[in-house]
This record gives C-alpha cells, sequence and structure tokens, in this order.
C-alpha cells in the first residue's frame, strides 16, 4: 500500500492513492519508496498557491500551475488580491491535484557547489543519506565541484537520476585535472597540447564541466578554450598555490565562467603589493595557518568604493562573469561555536561526520585546533567587506548564484544551503534577489536557462512547495523549522520545514525523507555508541 502525501484530493474531493513513481530505486530506506516519492503523472494541478517565479518579480496570489509529465504547460493567476476564485480561468482538472492554499511555490533550487556524500566518504552512510538532505531542503539540481567520488560513478548517478531510477536531484558532473582516481588519463598535464587532450577526453566520458584550480596561466587557457569548444562550462577554486600568477580578474579574461569561494578576489584588489602578507613561517600544508591568515586578506585589499573596488567590479560584469560565493561553509571560521552547536547536529548530522569534523589536520576543513577570538575577529571584518562586494557586484548586474560546499567545517547538505540564503541576505540581497540567486540566475549559470529557474510554461517541472512565508524569514525552509511564539496558546512552535520537492514532475514528501534521514543517523549514532566510539 502507498500513501499520497496530504493535502492531495482527486477532482471529486476524495484521497486518492496513485503511486506512480517508476524506476529500480535503491534499497536504503526502511519505508516503500512510493511513500517518499510519487509521479510523474499525466496531469498534475497546484491550486491557489502564492507564485514566487524566479525573476525575482513579486510574489503572486492566487495561482494554479498545471503540469504535464515532466513540463510545467500552464501558469495562470485565477482569482484576486482578496482570493476570490474565478472558476473560469483555473486550468482542467488533473488525474492529481494538491491544495495549495497558503502555501508558497518557487522554481527548484539549484546548488553550485556540492560534493556528494557517500557511505565510504565524510558521511559514512549510503549516498541516499545526501541526496535525501538536499531534496528535503529543495535542492532539485546540484553542481558535483570535482566528482570526488570518480567521474564515471558520478555520471551514471547523472544519468540514473535523470532517468528516476534513484531518489536524488539532477547533477551536474565537473571534474578537476590531474587527479587519476576520479578520471584515469595516463598523462601528466605539462602542456597547452595535452591539457586539450585531456578536455577532450573528459567530454567523450560524459563531464559537464571542469573544475579548474589555478593551474599555469598557459595551462587554464587551454583548458577553457577547449572545453568551450566542447560545449563544458569552467569554473575554478584558484588555489592559494595559484594565485601568485593569477588573480580572479586574470581567469575571467581567459574566460572562466565561475569563481567558486573567494580565492583570488581580494588578490584582484590589493593595495600595497602584488601577493598577500604571508609571514615568514607561513606553511599552505597547514590548514590552520591558511585559514587564519585568509582571515586577513580582505583588511589588505583597497577601501570598498575606491577606483581600483569599482574597476575590478566593473570588469567582472563586463565579462559576464558569475560568482557563487559559498560563504556558510567559511562560517566556522567567523563563529565557530555557532556552527559547531547548530541545533539540526542532534537529529541529522552522522556520527561520520561528526568525528570527521572534529579538529584533525588529516581532515580537510577541520582545523579549529585553537581557533581564537583574533581569528573570528578577522574573519567578522572579512566577511563585511566580502559582503560589500558580492552586493556591489549584484547591483552592478554581475551574477551571484547560491552554492555550499557543504561536508568540512561542521556543514551539512540542505541545512548549510539554507543558510546561504541568510547569508546573502545580510550582504544587502533581498529576499527575491536572493532566491533568483538560487533559480533563474543558478540556472543561467550552469547553462539551462531554457529548461529550469522560473516558473513558466515549457519549463521542466522543479518545484519547491513550503507552508510559510519564505520572504518573511528563510528560516521556515530549514528541515527543522523555524521557532514561533503563538500568543493565543502561550506556546513556541516549530513552523515552515519545505513541504513537497518537485523534480522532473516528481513529487517528493520532504517530510518523509527527512524522517528516513533521522532514521538513518539515529542508527549510525547507536552503531557507534555500541562501538565505544561517540565522543
Amino acid at each position: 500500500m502507498c500513501r499520497v502525501p496530504s493535502p492531495v484530493r482527486s477532482p471529486n474531493g476524495r484521497s486518492v492513492l496513485l503511486c506512480a513513481f517508476v524506476g529500480t530505486l535503491f534499497a536504503v530506506s526502511a519505508v516503500d519508496a512510493q511513500q517518499l516519492a510519487q509521479g510523474p503523472f499525466d496531469r498534475m494541478v497546484i491550486r491557489n498557491v502564492t507564485l514566487i517565479d524566479g525573476t525575482a518579480a513579486p510574489p503572486v496570489f492566487p495561482v494554479d500551475i498545471a503540469i504535464e509529465g515532466n513540463q510545467i504547460v500552464d501558469v495562470v493567476v485565477v482569482g484576486d488580491d482578496f482570493g476570490r476564485i474565478d472558476a473560469a480561468l483555473r486550468p482542467a482538472a488533473g488525474t492529481f491535484e494538491l491544495d495549495g492554499t497558503g502555501m508558497y511555490v518557487m522554481p527548484g533550487f539549484i546548488n553550485a557547489h556540492a560534493h556528494i556524500n557517500t557511505a565510504s566518504g565524510r558521511a559514512s552512510l549510503p549516498v541516499a543519506y545526501d541526496y535525501y538532505l538536499r531534496l528535503g531542503h529543495g535542492q532539485t539540481m546540484i553542481l558535483d565541484a570535482g566528482s570526488g567520488n570518480g567521474l564515471a560513478w558520478t555520471t551514471a548517478q547523472r544519468d540514473s537520476s535523470d532517468r528516476r531510477q534513484i531518489i536524488a536531484p539532477r547533477i551536474e558532473a565537473y571534474v578537476r585535472p590531474g587527479r587519476r582516481g576520479i578520471f584515469s588519463f595516463g598523462k601528466q598535464i605539462t602542456t597547452p597540447e595535452i591539457a586539450r587532450e585531456w578536455v577532450r577526453a573528459v567530454a567523450a566520458a560524459g563531464a559537464d564541466g571542469l573544475k579548474l584550480q589555478g593551474e599555469a596561466p598557459v595551462l587554464t587557457a587551454a583548458f577553457i578554450d577547449e572545453a568551450h569548444k566542447h560545449g563544458l562550462l569552467t569554473t575554478m577554486h584558484l588555489r592559494q598555490s595559484g594565485v601568485t600568477r593569477m588573480n580572479i580578474v586574470d581567469a575571467a579574461r581567459l574566460g572562466l565562467d565561475h569563481q567558486q569561494h573567494w580565492y583570488g578576489l581580494a588578490e584582484s584588489m590589493l593595495a600595497d603589493a602584488t601577493v598577500p602578507d604571508w609571514p615568514a613561517d607561513y606553511n599552505q600544508n597547514n590548514e590552520y595557518q591558511r585559514f587564519s591568515e585568509s582571515g586577513r586578506f580582505f583588511m589588505q585589499a583597497v577601501e570598498p568604493g575606491s577606483e581600483k573596488w569599482n574597476a575590478v567590479l566593473d570588469e567582472l560584469v563586463s565579462l559576464g562573469f558569475t560568482i557563487v560565493p559559498t560563504m556558510a561553509v567559511y562560517e566556522d571560521s567567523r563563529n565557530f561555536m555557532f556552527v559547531r552547536r547548530a541545533e539540526w547536529h542532534d537529529e541529522y548530522s552522522s556520527q561520520g561526520f561528526l568525528d570527521y569534523w572534529i579538529p584533525d589536520p588529516e581532515h580537510h576543513g577541520s582545523l579549529q585546533f585553537y581557533w581564537t577570538t583574533k581569528d573570528e575577529t578577522n574573519w567578522y571584518r572579512f566577511f563585511i567587506s566580502w559582503q560589500r562586494f558580492l552586493n556591489d557586484f549584484k547591483n552592478r548586474g554581475g551574477r551571484v548564484v547560491t552554492g555550499a560546499d557543504e561536508g568540512s567545517g561542521y556543514t551539512l547538505p540542505g541545512f548549510t544551503y539554507i543558510r546561504e540564503f541568510e547569508l546573502l541576505q545580510q550582504a544587502g540581497f533581498h529576499p527575491l534577489e536572493v532566491i533568483r540567486a538560487a533559480t533563474m540566475h543558478a540556472a543561467e549559470a550552469l547553462g539551462k536557462a531554457d529548461q529550469l529557474g522560473t516558473v513558466e510554461p515549457g519549463k521542466l517541472a522543479d518545484l519547491v512547495v513550503v507552508d510559510a512565508n519564505p520572504l518573511e524569514n528563510f528560516k521556515v525552509l530549514y528541515g527543522t523549522g523555524a521557532i514561533k511564539f503563538d500568543p493565543e496558546t502561550r506556546t513556541v512552535q516549530r513552523v515552515g520545514g519545505i513541504k513537497y520537492t518537485i523534480k522532473d514532475g516528481v513529487v517528493f514528501d520532504t517530510q518523509a525523507l527527512l524522517a528516513e534521514v533521522r532514521r538513518m543517523v539515529a542508527e549510525s549514532k547507536q552503531v557507534a555508541a555500541s562501538e565505544g566510539d561517540a565522543p
């Protein structure tokens, strides 16, 4: 017996039991997969919602949305602003209907910097744990930045998701040069000719894009040029070892499509030098030192609003550049105790993650060996300048896109992505601009604007449905919801939590997905406790 999530009704008002999710689902859940996902349907209609369409246009109500298979076919305002419905305007009935009264609908969220966690990785749980957390927070597409589980594995997961054989977001497979375990090439990339050969090989292997890391400029130019010839996009985490030869403006001039994080940005605007003021005893391989010193970089840059600041902004905008800041993954540097004791760790962070995050020089991002008030103060100031730049860039017409890079520094898939929304709002973005960064602008940046990113006829049916207003409070998008005091009952309640994530016309019951996550986490902690491994 399958279960249809409430409030779903057939046209005659009775509950329906429809189990149309097709494909072979991996057996990792304690519940039948059809309790988690249903569809696509011949015709699905979502009735009486408030629409936030992804373009940064103001919300509109009441709206009906008709979907056939995996495509949006009609988006209609069906009444006046007092909610009076004109039946003559409503789309024809569907075989599956969802009463969206009191709910808000947005395009599916796109995470432009993710790393898929598997049982052999940091999470130490099946990959469904990662996917359920993401879908439970509205992510319908992720960019796997580096394909760290191997390009063949990532493209196989992507294809299985596209065929609806697994419960997972859409996946874009970006691959890094020079990682033999990720993509076996058999040659060391030492010349532009070999770089171009490598790009042709990864294109033939099915990659969607390249994640560059600040290789020599002559190699970077070859990677980017050849990638574009094969329809691959390019993004970059510009390593400190590469920034001495090429800052992010230099990379953008070569045709780089996206910047990940902040690396190379402050270094494009240094006031009195061409390299940061690294101390004499600096060791790039020491992650504590690397991140504590990085907190000083924006203090070495020119003043916001200065001539050089504005010149960098204007050139990046003119080049059509995209920034994926991933602020949330650096919040441990600004406020370590906040991220370490975030309320979702108790029920949603696996024992594998909790063990990995304990400071350890062998674990990337687990670097707070003795994180000081001075370190946090430097990063607090870093964030002020960084967020000012992002807001100025956006206001000049630059494209800023949401990404989260979850998995290190007490960052958790799904939850940390929503935290990125809050940090963009802190930077000065209007909530509608934040949602645009997660939807329309993200789709544009990944070359998917013809299919995704907005709610309009002809687009694929990737949607997020929430029963509280995200423009009022992004916290309602967290799986834990938001805390709200009810003056009538004199009680504190949890409100929000995404109700449905719709991907490719398939309706996911997000609360059921998150319940499965809680079950997996509880079991992982029980096993660790029985083995004496829990801290």
